[in-house]
């Protein structure tokens, strides 16, 4: 079959509309793929904005383009409950722009992140270590950020969540007859969180671990002190109760 110039030309034509079609545009401009992965942001596909903002990051088109992209990756995360992503995005921004304006930002979603992280008092208790720690490093950072008033308040709930840890496995000890691991685990928590709205609990139970563990004079000592420092706690009535039934 003979096919003729005006044939093969058409045949020609259409291959190259076929291919045109399946092939992806990847020529777009970094600021175009920015501006799409805020579009992705502001309707919260933020699976899409991260893709969109990570081709920004390769395109190496500028620093100051790259750095919004890597942030917005981090928000992204965040907004996306992804926290053990997002901590490391944020700091990894943190370590590639230090002195960038949005460095104290940065770093109060790091301590965020590890912050919705925390769960029960008996599940790991990392999150909540690196959560305090990180709002320490905050306060000492940025003594006058933005973010300062929710970092303290956000610290406070961290050593608060610590303490109670700290009396879970205090009165573990207790029940399982290791008196003088609960006593030592009380007695290190009076003196790491000795502002605490519950030492009136940890004294308490310091007193009832001295008492099981025969140590009976240290156990009044311990409640009387209760009784002079709280003496509208709820535990002092326990307190007498654990007494009575030893004397």
């Amino acid at each position: 079959m003979r096919i003729t110039v005006k044939t093969f030309a058409n045949i020609l034509f259409a291959l190259a509309f076929i291919q045109g079609c399946s092939t992806p545009q990847l020529n777009k401009s970094a600021d175009l793929l920015y501006k799409e992965g805020e579009q992705f942001y502001q309707d919260g596909r933020y699976e899409d904005a991260i893709a969109q903002w990570k081709r920004v990051k390769e395109s190496y088109q500028s620093p100051e383009l790259t750095a919004k992209a890597e942030l917005g990756i981090a928000d992204s995360y965040f907004l996306n409950d992804d926290f053990i992503e997002a901590a490391a995005a944020y700091e990894d921004f943190r370590k590639l722009h230090p002195t960038h304006k949005e460095a104290d930002f940065a770093l109060y979603r790091v301590g965020m992140s590890y912050f919705n992280q925390i769960h029960s008092v008996d599940a790991d208790q990392t999150p909540v270590k690196n959560a305090q720690e990180t709002f320490s490093l905050y306060m000492s950072l940025y003594p006058a950020g933005e973010y300062l008033a929710d970092v303290q308040e956000k610290n406070r709930e961290c050593r608060d969540k610590q303490l109670q840890y700290e009396i879970y496995v205090g009165r573990f000890y207790l029940k399982t007859d290791a008196y003088k691991g609960a006593i030592a685990r009380f007695e290190e928590s009076l003196k790491m969180f000795p502002d605490s709205l519950r030492r009136d609990e940890v004294l308490y139970y310091l007193g009832r671990a001295y008492l099981e563990d025969g140590q009976k004079a240290k156990g009044r000592e311990v409640f009387a002190l209760l009784a002079a420092q709280f003496p509208g706690s709820a535990y002092i009535k326990d307190a007498n109760k654990a007494m009575d039934a030893l004397f």
